[in-house]
């Protein structure tokens, strides 16, 4: 056994090998480490590494020194070859070939390689670093040849060369394999084998060679033996041998001699056949030699006829079955050695008809459907219906979306559910027993809106039109009658429905002219396709265009103004969306004049979104009226103005204070603040309306109130005050200038809080429909608003309407109808506001109370409406 080594150099104490190059190279062969050309930087000492490739081990030689020598200088000199390969390689297949070349040489030599015979280098070949090592993987036949290596540098070339030879060992292309054979049988037997040079055959018995003779032929890599007999079994082996090894392949024959025997392959027990079918009846038991066969149906010997068929394998067939044939059938079968039989029974079924096939159904998209597959078939007989769509099954266990199996045993219908575009097809129906295969197909079209249009295109584009083209969608199987076109810009909410030309597109219309369109927009267009079934889904919208400029036509509206500082003119307007500027470089012109003269002044506004012009002039009087129109201009020129507005100049702050000022409180939380309305002039100042403001006292709190009042109303109610706390107000006009000056300062105290306690102690009594209440009287704290009477709050159970009833006394009586149960609350009645209420007291209606046992008079039917009260009696009378 050759061992696979390999070998490294190191240089001085480097842990690093020795790296091949154009001037260095480790022979793999030698082990030898050779330098081309020998510099000073090479001098020191090298040490060589051996490592066995299996082991994973390595050992070192001693220290070698290169000494550079001093006797002279090395000139130039053409290549010498110092590492060559042999001049003749014997190469197996599949091997890897390494060729070593490597000269000596000043200057350095180039390595090369070539083939002698011209043939290119096998694109597989591996070159080392210094093309020193060629390596040739999976050698092959055509591989083999002469390869040559030439080392060249400026003073010259040398050249070796030498034969690749290819050789193969024997390969099995076919093996022999054990063969079970009857007496008098003939063996045929042939082993095929590949290799180069070609294989030569022998053949050997139990270990002896085999040669021919009266009833065995030999032939390169056959053996034929005739007449087989017991003696003949044994281990046989084909060997295939060249030069280079012997391969070998073996096989049993055994020779076989029996009577028929029936127990590894019986008759089958049971044959099912449907009437009018055919039947085979296999019978093919262990003989050697082979048995000659006979049937029997029951005890009778079977003959042939035109219907009954004896076959050459000794199988039974029957054709056109009918019922008379079921029954008990024996093979019977013999030869030298004995005889042998074996039975069983022909069963005869009717036929399987699909009765109700599937036919073809043209429906609607959205549509559901049944496709019916009914059969009629012997009730003995299992029926599995499966269903194919365009060649698929339709898996009906795994519960596929929209298809659905209905019916018996004997049904095997279709339902499709909201049938698609996609459903459109073959639909097969097949009908499977254990005898038979049946099947029935049925075309189904489904017609639906069409598909969006495709390929929608912008031919030309102009301020307010843009023409389009586009090609239909599919159909989906009804013709397309209509086409609509789409638009969306920037500023539309979704898509909008545009005008064209022509106006109606028909099916056949593939491109029209939008019209009215607005400059100076980016539009996107889409294209829908109807027909009889319905609207389709819309094209891909084009790509995003901008029509062109324009002069704006457009006007702004709602012309406004006033206000202002005196001397000013203010102008408002609506300002223009910019979907209707028509183009860049949009303003606005404003052009006013005092009413009653003839000279417009005219100013621009270059802010798109300004919608305010002030005209600024010492010499305006205040609130004097100007016409006033406004218009729209853009790069293309001026457009549209608005009509003539009246607006008037800016006005001065009243002058005058209200006068007659007073207050008033009506609870702990409310107060009325009153003054005279002021008699303006245009020198006085104009009074839109008035302003009042209330504070406190109390200088700590900043609290200040302040509230409008518009016109000429000069009462206001003030809410949410505390209680028993003096408030101030003050009241001032007001107009679009501002605030006037303040009236003189009045004040009032707001009453005390309303009594915190709620009536208590409430006691009630039914009788006769009348009500009596009595409670205590609610005592007030100093800081409260005396008593001075209660509120008796009562309503129906289901009804949120409240009644009120106010008495001075701490008792009071209703009469009330009490057909249902009453909610009644008492609160106290003060200048400072109602006080707490009482907990909601529940008086159960007449029928309950009866049901206690208490005695009830029913009222009679002139109380049944009637509500009043009177005192029942006074346990506290109030003070006033």
């Amino acid at each position: 056994m050759t061992l696979e080594l390999s070998y490294a150099w190191t240089f001085n104490d480097s842990p690093l090998y020795v790296q091949e190059d154009k001037r260095r190279f480790v022979s793999q062969d030698t082990g030898n480490l050779y330098i081309a050309k020998v510099e000073p930087s090479d001098v020191g000492n090298y040490t060589c590494f051996v490592t066995n490739k299996e082991a994973h081990r390595s050992v070192q030689g001693p220290p070698t020194p290169l000494v550079l020598r001093t006797d002279g200088v090395m000139g130039e000199y053409e290549p010498k070859i110092e590492v060559r390969f042999p001049e003749t390689i014997q190469a197996a297949k599949d091997s890897s070939v390494k060729l070593e070349c490597f000269a000596l040489g000043n200057p350095v030599p180039d390595i090369s390689w070539r083939r002698l015979d011209g043939s290119p280098m096998p694109g597989k070949i591996k070159y080392s670093k210094s093309q020193a090592i060629l390596e040739i993987p999976k050698f092959q036949q055509e591989d083999e040849g002469f390869y040559e290596c030439i080392a060249g540098n400026l003073r010259g070339r040398n050249l070796a060369k030498g034969q690749l030879i290819f050789y193969a060992p024997p390969e099995w292309e076919q093996k022999i394999q054990n063969t079970y054979l009857s007496i008098y049988d003939s063996l045929f037997w042939e082993c095929k084998a590949s290799g180069n040079p070609n294989p030569s055959y022998t053949w050997l018995k139990n270990g002896q060679h085999l040669n021919t003779e009266e009833r065995i032929q030999i032939e390169n890599g056959t053996l034929i033996i005739t007449m087989l007999n017991i003696s003949d079994s044994g281990i046989y082996q084909c060997a295939a041998e060249n030069k280079y090894q012997t391969i070998y392949a073996n096989a049993e024959l055994r020779v076989l001699a029996s009577a028929p025997d029936f127990s590894k392959n019986p008759i089958k027990k049971i044959s099912v056949v449907q009437v009018g079918g055919d039947i085979s009846i296999e019978c093919k038991p262990n003989a050697f030699p082979k048995a000659s066969i006979s049937w029997k149906r029951g005890t009778e010997n079977l003959k042939q006829s035109k219907r009954v068929l004896l076959l050459e394998d000794g199988s039974l067939k029957i054709c056109n079955v009918t019922r008379s044939d079921a029954g008990s059938y024996t093979c019977v079968a013999t030869n030298q050695f004995g005889n042998g039989k074996s039975s069983g029974s022909l069963v005869v079924k009717e036929r399987t008809i699909i009765t109700v096939p599937p036919s073809k159904m043209d429906v609607t998209v959205g549509e559901s459907i049944v496709l019916p597959c009914q059969v009629s078939h012997d009730p003995t007989m299992e029926v599995l219906f499966v269903w194919y769509f365009n060649g698929d099954i339709i898996d009906l266990k795994k519960g596929v979306a929209h298809f659905e199996r209905i019916g018996g045993e004997s049904v095997g219908d279709l339902m499709i559910r909201n049938i698609q575009l996609g459903h459109s097809g073959k639909y097969l129906c097949t009908v499977q027993t254990t005898l038979e295969h049946l099947s029935a197909v049925a075309d189904i079209i489904v017609r639906g809106p069409p598909g969006p249009p495709e390929d929608v295109k912008v031919e030309h584009i102009s301020s307010t039109t843009s023409q389009l083209s586009w090609r239909p969608g599919p159909d989906n199987n009804s013709p397309i009658q209509i086409f609509t076109i789409q638009t969306r810009t920037p500023f539309s909410v979704g898509w909008q429905v545009v005008a064209t030309v022509p106006e109606i597109l028909n099916g056949q219309t593939y491109n029209a002219t939008v019209v009215g369109l607005s400059p100076w927009v980016e539009y996107e267009f889409r294209v829908v396709a109807g027909n009889n079934i319905g609207i389709g889904e819309p094209s891909k919208p084009s790509e995003l265009l901008r029509t062109k400029a324009s002069v704006p036509n457009v006007a702004p509206g709602n012309i406004n103004g006033g206000g202002g500082s005196r001397s000013e003119l203010v102008i408002t307007w609506e300002a223009i969306p910019e979907e209707l500027q028509n183009g860049e470089g949009f303003g606005y012109i404003i052009m006013f004049r005092p009413v009653g003269t003839t000279t417009w002044m005219k100013e621009r506004v270059a802010l798109v979104e300004s919608s305010k012009f002030i005209y600024r002039n010492e010499s305006i009087m205040p609130l004097s009226p100007f016409e006033v129109k406004v218009g729209v201009y853009n790069n293309e020129g001026e457009g549209s103005l608005s009509t003539v507005s009246i607006v008037y100049s800016g006005e001065d702050e009243p002058q005058l204070a209200p006068r007659g000022t007073s207050v008033q409180s009506f609870s702990a939380s409310e107060m009325e603040v009153s003054w005279n309305a002021i008699a303006w002039n245009r020198n006085t100042g104009r009074v839109l309306g008035y302003e009042v403001l209330y504070w406190t006292d109390n200088s700590k709190e900043s609290m200040i109130g302040k509230i409008r009042v518009s016109g000429n109303v000069t009462t206001k109610n003030i809410t949410g005050l505390r209680a028993n706390t003096i408030y101030f107000a003050s009241v001032r006009a007001y107009n679009t200038a501002g605030t006037g000056p303040s009236s003189p300062p009045v004040n009032v105290t707001t009453k005390k809080s309303p009594p915190s306690q709620p009536p208590a102690n409430i006691a009630w009594k039914l009788s006769n429909s009348k009500l009596c209440l009595n409670w205590e009287h609610v005592k007030t704290m100093e800081n409260e608003s005396e008593v001075l009477g209660y509120k008796i709050l009562y309503r129906q159970n289901r009804q949120s309407k409240t009644h009120i009833l106010e008495t001075n006394n701490t008792s009071a009586e209703l009469l009330v109808p009490f057909e249902e149960d009453y909610l009644i609350e008492i609160r106290t009645v003060s200048d400072g506001g109602d006080g707490s209420s009482s907990e909601e007291i529940r008086i159960p209606k007449m029928s309950s109370l009866s049901s206690m046992g208490v005695q009830i008079l029913k009222p009679s039917t002139q109380f049944l409406s009637m509500v009043g009260f009177f005192y029942c009696f006074a346990i506290h009378p109030l003070s006033r």
